[in-house]
């Protein structure tokens, strides 16, 4: 399965397709995510999923990156569903890491979008003061006034616009054990609130780059070597903690197809 680019998204179609997954990258790695998400990416797909991941860069108006990574999304899908899928139904999941969870976030909030879920991993709604150290700098030598500078929404209107206008019910939220990026916890209370029973938080050894990732294969010679079972176990250490996320993504999103 090889990845293919449209419409400025790069996607990948397995032959039996279950499902559609938009993906959405953290704020400096959202420009290649067929690079830096490809082993997540590629292994979602393995297991039937369409996957949508649009680049995007980061700016301060996050609704006006909304807008254009899901006007990037529809014109792939119209696309595909022309060509590849035959315009047959499949249900659509947002998934995004980091900034990407805000934005999908807002899609839910403000445009009129049917999904069949989220999933949110390694929230971040950080302001643009906490967010961007060179936003901190320059303000200690301008009045508020002269320099201000902030998120659009700020990270209060998001919480508000999520409380509010947030339409996206079956909400998987995840949370690493080592990341002080995080802020998954305060996003769960807010869905919990809204959506009674229909919030998966789930808390996993990591930290924000646990997502991240090439899949580095290893190939073994024509003869098994001991250097080959060393190079096996070393790949599978350094993707524990990876291979638990995708479990959780898979699991939550088919149990039945995916038990425990």
């Amino acid at each position: 399965m090889d990845w293919q680019e449209i419409s400025g998204n790069w996607i990948l179609v397995p032959n039996q397709p279950i499902a559609i997954i938009h993906f959405l990258g953290g704020a400096f790695v959202a420009t290649a995510p067929q690079l830096t998400y490809r082993r997540l990416l590629e292994c979602l797909a393995n297991q039937g999923y369409v996957v949508i991941a649009t680049p995007f860069v980061n700016t301060f108006d996050h609704v006006e990156i909304a807008r254009s990574v899901l006007g990037q999304f529809e014109q792939a899908l119209q696309i595909l569903r022309s060509r590849t899928l035959q315009n047959r139904y499949l249900p659509i999941y947002g998934m995004g890491h980091s900034l990407g969870c805000k934005l999908h976030l807002l899609i839910g909030s403000v445009f009129p979008v049917e999904r069949a879920g989220n999933i949110l991993i390694s929230y971040n709604n950080y302001s643009a003061r906490d967010a961007v150290p060179l936003v901190e700098q320059f303000s200690q030598f301008l009045s508020p006034q002269v320099f201000s500078v902030e998120f659009t929404p700020s990270p209060l209107e998001t919480t508000q616009m999520v409380r509010d206008r947030y339409q996206v019910r079956r909400n998987l939220v995840i949370k690493f054990s080592n990341d002080t990026l995080d802020q998954t916890l305060s996003l769960a209370a807010v869905l919990e609130q809204k959506f009674p029973n229909m919030v998966v938080s789930r808390r996993l050894i990591g930290s924000h780059l646990t997502p991240l990732g090439p899949d580095l294969k290893w190939q073994t010679g024509q003869i098994f070597t001991p250097f080959d079972a060393i190079g096996q176990w070393m790949r599978q250490e350094l993707y524990r903690e990876l291979q638990a996320l995708e479990q959780d993504i898979l699991l939550w999103l088919d149990p039945l197809r995916h038990p425990k």
